[in-house]
């Protein structure tokens, strides 16, 4: 049987530091990762003309490769010697190497200051041009990377410098300066980065606030369209099981089989209404009161255009075509779409004056709802696009089309077309006018 072993805390700090280690900086090290350019829409970028964008998006890698040239020709102005020149290009290469293979160019740059300190001229480790290199190498690699990555390469970078003290002891040597500066370099990395991914978690946040938001919206609307259209319904299974019960009274000595085919109608039609009033159990909400008059339409549009002639909305009515009837649910739909296109004209467009316009053509019904920019003194109302989502869902709940947009002029329009099937009987058009 074996038996295991419990590692020590001081075992599993010492293996996650080392695991650590070899995920920040021995991984695909020299994995070809090049340097993303910016994007248009960057807060500095878009700000400049079009003809500029596209190319300021590798002001990145155009500031890296000018870092470079200043360290190339710093090398080899600070001395005359062919081969301190030649040693002065290599910290420019690991400068560069940050665009394409970001933890390569930190290993080369940690390697190379040995060799820059042994045939170059200047302080030990690092002498100013070779600091100068690796500091900008830190910070490149620190913020293409992260700040697990920043903290190990700066570790090595100062075990390094301490090392090299102890072998060669030479008076003014750079390793505290290199610890102190480059510390500060990266912790200013780290806290932009911090600040980063802070704005965009809160960007990702939002939108699913926003999407959670639209979905509560649209199901609240879905239950509101439920509520009303119940007693649409309900009215007409009413009428369905009162007819079925009257029906074989109005026939002399009618057959058993018709009066059980209406005996079962009525059944029916009495069990549809018990389906009913349970599913409005369900969507409905807790400080739900049942309308004590029946359901608007059309006929009652007059009285919604004078309500909000009170309110400070003039209002414009035309019909066209021969008015008629329409079934129940096609009708609450149209005054409920008009109803709130006019709320929205109150809230958006305080000052303004619309026109509704309802057309009766032979597939349907039109409707056309525009007002016109806002005027006075009085500030629109921000919203949320509640309306417009109820809008389109009582338009889609009906196969109808329903568009929406800004005019020219700076007002709203709401253009919407219901289709109803041919039979609908024509009546009075003073009804509606």
């Amino acid at each position: 049987m074996t038996e295991t072993k419990s590692r020590s805390p001081e075992f599993q700090l010492a293996a996650g530091a080392i695991g650590g280690l070899r995920q920040a900086l021995f991984h695909d090290a020299f994995a070809y990762r090049p340097l993303p350019r910016l994007r248009t829409d960057a807060p500095v970028i878009r700000r400049l003309p079009k003809r500029v964008q596209e190319r300021a998006t590798w002001a990145v890698h155009a500031f890296v490769a000018l870092v470079a040239l200043i360290t190339f020709l710093l090398g080899i102005a600070s001395t005359h010697h062919p081969l301190t020149q030649l040693v002065a290009l290599f910290p420019a290469i690991s400068v560069l190497m940050t665009l394409v293979r970001p933890v390569g160019a930190f290993w080369i740059s940690l390697l190379l200051t040995p060799v820059t300190a042994v045939f170059g001229e200047g302080g030990w480790p690092w002498g100013p041009v070779t600091f100068f290199a690796h500091l900008v190498v830190l910070i490149v690699v620190a913020a293409r990377t992260d700040r697990r990555t920043a903290a190990w390469m700066w570790g090595l970078t100062v075990l390094l410098g301490v090392a090299m003290e102890y072998l060669v002891w030479r008076p003014g040597t750079t390793t505290f300066g290199m610890a102190l500066t480059s510390a500060f370099a990266l912790l200013v990395v780290s806290m932009v980065q911090i600040r980063r991914d802070a704005e965009r978690e809160v960007t990702v946040q939002r939108t699913v606030t926003a999407v959670e938001r639209d979905r509560r919206t649209l199901l609240e609307e879905r239950t509101t369209i439920a509520r009303e259209l119940h007693d649409v319904v309900a009215h007409h299974m009413s009428v369905v099981a009162i007819q079925a019960e009257a029906a074989p009274y109005r026939v002399e000595n009618p057959p058993p089989e018709l009066e059980q085919a209406f005996v079962t109608i009525r059944e029916n039609a009495v069990a549809a209404l018990t389906e009913l009033r349970r599913v409005l159990g369900v969507v409905r909400a807790e400080d739900y009161q049942a309308p004590d008059a029946p359901q608007p339409t059309l006929a009652q549009l007059d009285g919604l255009l004078a309500n909000v002639g009170e309110a400070g909305l003039t209002t414009e009515k035309t019909i066209t075509g021969a008015v008629r009837e329409l079934p129940q649910g096609v009708e609450l739909s149209a005054y409920r779409i008009i109803q709130e296109a006019l709320s929205n004209t109150l809230r958006h467009a305080p000052g303004a004056t619309a026109k509704v316009e309802i057309g009766y053509v032979l597939g349907g019904l039109g409707l056309r709802v525009v007002n016109g920019p806002p005027t006075g003194p009085v500030k629109p109302s921000p919203g949320a696009g509640h309306g417009i989502t109820g809008m389109r869902e009582r338009v889609a709940m009906l196969d109808g089309n329903m568009t929406a947009d800004a005019t020219t002029e700076g007002g709203y329009e709401i253009t919407v077309f219901i289709p109803v099937q041919a039979g609908s009987e024509p009546r009075e058009q003073a009804d509606l006018a």
